[in-house]
């Protein structure tokens, strides 16, 4: 016994010595002692732990190689909601923040107002949990309210302490982002190459893939690192957001690095300082956030909706830099689309390097004169595929020619036409493999009918080995077909059989969206099912007939009915049908809201997406309408705003920047 207990000591001091140096490698990035004495004291750790598993625990450092795979994600409910942040393009946009908090505190808070900026980290945003000090769960932010159980995954994160230090409280839970550094992705992508394998896109995506693996210990393989940056539950034993930010600091955590500021000035001043120095943090970047400190004064602003008044997003201009076109292909999507994308020789772009970028479309490529061979500026913004924004004109050499657009599919081979008043080329073979299979994706996709672990990769897969050749021979699929595949097992095969069947339930709109008619995005497909079912869709509604419903216009209406005159998609909807999918006119219920009753169009550039406005219209009362009338209410107007915009000045209709949106909604 005596021996067993000196073994016990033994453990538990080499666990504290490896946390300890652990911490101070990869939290700290101070490390005491070198590589080679670190990885001496965990290799004797291991081997003490190997020779004595009655010994080890959850919560060992050795633990972080990952365990077996999952079979799935379980979902979380968010006890406090992970909210998202508006945006400011330009530091003018700031400042009107800051007028808006001032007179909305008043002038007695104004004197104690302090601002805290941090580096908006461009990675996947998570939440952990600690329970009387110890790491029990952590979570992707999902949708603000719901998130995905990654704890699994996110033990084998060496910067996140499985315990935390001092004397936290009972329940803590840290919020933040995990990414990859440019360096570390760079490596990655070195391996790869030499191993023959394709490369990463960059290191945003692979560190959101990385996390969303279903098995742990391709995680671990990942060289994933964290910073925090504010706290869910248990934010109330803080007064203010640089307090918990310095107590997370204390508790072991890795805290994001932070500024508290006295004037909006200061605040304009490391935003742009920042947006100069973006490429030297080591690590993607795409902004600044900055929030009200004081935790008492963010109650009293509270929030609008998802986003809360007293923080703020300053987004910095997209990157560019200069490349070859070595070449333009074309790819073919789900409606038949051909998209000109650039080959690119291989750009460095804020730490990412770029090799392939969009052109649009044949007219653009003309427009903007780019030749193959040309040397040409590219800019990458967010999340968006790259783009060749100019060609560099005085740098031709004569060696450059222009691109010509395919007469026949690259694919399918079949001809290709290009609509009179449209600027896409397009495949007008429906049963084109390219499309099928595109189609495939984007039906199983979240946005549409949500099928869960029936991924791009899954899609590809089946569509390739012709288990399915169109999205109705989804539902045809048998768990024995699908275990004897590599990466399933019985489990797995009868979770996806569970995931499609589960995906009849889906409503109406969902369905009609999912098909992927052109133009018909998720909120025209609400406004359709609301006044047709697919049985009428199919008895031939008129253009003329679906024009009628406010939102719906002329171009929107003829490709609906064009789509349910081909035999083939009609063939299509009626074998859906017969599976049992959900084809049934919806009801709409009048809303609430300070925008009941009233009509409003969205033009212009905004800083979210045009469906994320139309939510928040829709969740207010409130009716989206395509184009300006005597019956608009509100015009709702981001940069560039055109034709839209002038017809709004002339007949007296009432414009809103998104300040003033935010306002009206609140």
């Amino acid at each position: 016994m005596a021996a067993t207990d000196d073994i016990r000591e033994k453990i538990e001091d080499l666990r504290e010595r490896v946390r300890y140096h652990g911490r101070r490698y990869y939290i700290e990035d101070a490390p005491e002692i070198s590589d080679a004495e670190y990885d001496g004291l965990y290799k004797e750790l291991e081997t003490l732990e190997a020779e004595n598993p009655e010994l080890v625990t959850p919560d060992s450092p050795t633990r972080r190689v990952g365990g077996e795979p999952l079979e799935g994600f379980e979902e979380i409910q968010h006890a406090i909601p992970m909210l998202s942040l508006s945006n400011a393009r330009k530091t003018g946009d700031l400042r009107e923040w800051d007028a808006r908090v001032r007179r909305l505190l008043g002038p007695e808070e104004e004197e104690r107002l302090r601002y805290v900026t941090e580096l908006k980290i461009d990675g996947l945003a998570i939440s952990l949990r600690y329970e009387g000090g110890r790491f029990v769960r952590g979570a992707t932010r999902g949708n603000g309210t719901v998130g995905e159980d990654v704890t699994h995954n996110l033990r084998t994160v060496r910067s996140i302490p499985e315990k935390l230090d001092g004397e936290p409280p009972e329940v803590l839970e840290p919020r933040g982002e995990v990414y990859i550094g440019l360096e570390e992705f760079e490596k990655l992508n070195q391996r790869q190459e030499a191993e023959g394998k394709p490369t990463y896109a960059n290191p945003r995506n692979l560190a959101a893939g990385s996390i969303r693996q279903l098995d742990p210990r391709m995680t671990a393989a990942r060289p994933l690192t964290v910073f925090l940056y504010g706290v869910g539950e248990g934010y109330g034993d803080y007064e203010s957001h640089s307090a918990s930010l310095a107590a997370l600091k204390n508790y072991g955590l890795r805290v994001n690095p932070y500024e508290v500021h006295e004037s909006i000035d200061s605040v304009v001043e490391a935003c742009e300082r920042w947006a100069e120095k973006r490429t030297n943090v080591g690590y993607q970047i795409d902004g600044v956030v900055v929030k009200v400190d004081s935790r008492e004064q963010q109650e009293a602003l509270g929030s609008v909706q998802k986003a809360p008044r007293w923080a703020i997003a300053y987004k910095f201009e997209p990157l560019a830099g200069r490349t070859r076109l070595q070449d333009i292909f074309v790819h073919v999507g789900r409606t038949g689309a051909l998209t000109p994308q650039a080959a690119l020789e291989p750009v460095n772009i804020g730490g990412v390097t770029i090799s392939r970028a969009t052109l649009h479309n044949e007219d653009y490529i003309k427009e903007k004169d780019i030749l193959v061979g040309d040397r040409v500026v590219v800019e990458r913004a967010g999340d968006v595929i790259p783009q060749v924004v100019r060609a560099v004109t005085e740098e031709r050499t004569g060696d450059e020619y222009a691109f010509q657009m395919p007469t026949e599919c690259p694919v399918c081979g079949e001809p290709v036409s290009r609509p009179e008043g449209e600027a896409v080329t397009r495949c007008v073979n429906t049963r084109c493999p390219a499309q099928a299979l595109e189609h495939i994706i984007h039906w199983a996709s979240k946005s549409a009918m949500d099928i869960d672990g029936f991924g791009e990769k899954i899609s590809t897969r089946f569509f390739e080995l012709g288990m399915i050749k169109d999205v109705a021979d989804i539902y045809g699929l048998k768990a024995e077909q699908i275990e004897p595949l590599e990466g399933f097992g019985e489990k797995s095969a009868e979770n996806l059989i569970r995931s499609i069947e589960r995906s009849k339930e889906q409503p109406f709109p969902r369905v009609l969206y999912a098909l992927g008619v052109r133009h018909v995005g998720a909120v025209t497909a609400e406004l359709i099912a609301e006044r047709f079912s697919g049985e009428d869709l199919l008895s031939g509604v008129g253009a003329e007939k679906l024009t009628e419903i406010d939102g719906i216009g002329g171009v929107v209406a003829r490709a609906v009915a064009e789509y349910f005159d081909l035999e083939d998609n009609q063939a299509l909807v009626k074998r859906l049908m017969e599976i049992g999918l959900n084809f049934e006119r919806v009801s709409a219920d009048p809303v609430e809201g300070p925008l009941a009753g009233k009509r409003v169009v969205v033009t212009g550039t905004l800083s979210r997406s045009r469906s994320y406005f139309v939510e928040r219209i829709e969740a207010a009362g409130g009716t989206f309408t395509s184009s300006v009338s005597s019956n608009t209410d509100y015009v709702l107007a981001g940069e560039g705003a055109g034709s839209k915009l002038n017809r709004a000045r002339e007949a007296g209709v009432t414009v809103l920047d998104e300040a003033g949106f935010e306002e009206l909604l609140s």
